[in-house]
């Protein structure tokens, strides 16, 4: 099993998240038995995207990413430090204030989960077909 960690800093947050997108590039890109598909790949980048734009939107600024792989997935864990949990809401069409990017993990992903931490904060995870 291939495991690989990012701190994701906060100095600056468009810097991080496409820290984070590449990456996980990287650590894709690594997979050699099996490889991962190009769109499987698209599709964790995807999660990625969005768990960590989430995190430092609403967990307080900072997260660590966590990717493991296994044997026929791939599991996107984000950890943050805001004990408050994803939701399900209607996007906003028109404000501009979101709501896609959950329900949007939810449909890619085989299972999501979100698990508060004792020491504060929750990790969110996905897992994804590899």
């Amino acid at each position: 099993m291939d495991t690989m960690s990012v701190n994701v800093a906060t100095a600056r947050p468009a810097a991080t998240l496409a820290g984070a997108r590449e990456s996980a590039q990287a650590f894709l890109e690594c997979l050699v038995q099996p490889a991962i598909a190009a769109e499987a790949a698209d599709t964790v980048v995807l999660v990625v995207s969005e768990l960590v734009t989430n995190a430092l939107r609403h967990g307080g600024g900072t997260c660590t990413l966590d990717l493991t792989a296994h044997t026929d997935s791939i599991e996107v864990s984000v950890r943050d430090r805001s004990p408050q949990v994803p939701r399900m809401r209607t996007p906003d069409l028109n404000g501009g204030t979101g709501g896609f990017g959950w329900p949007m993990v939810n449909r890619l992903a085989r299972a999501t989960a979100v698990t508060r931490r004792t020491a504060g904060g929750k990790t969110v995870s996905a897992l994804l077909a590899r």
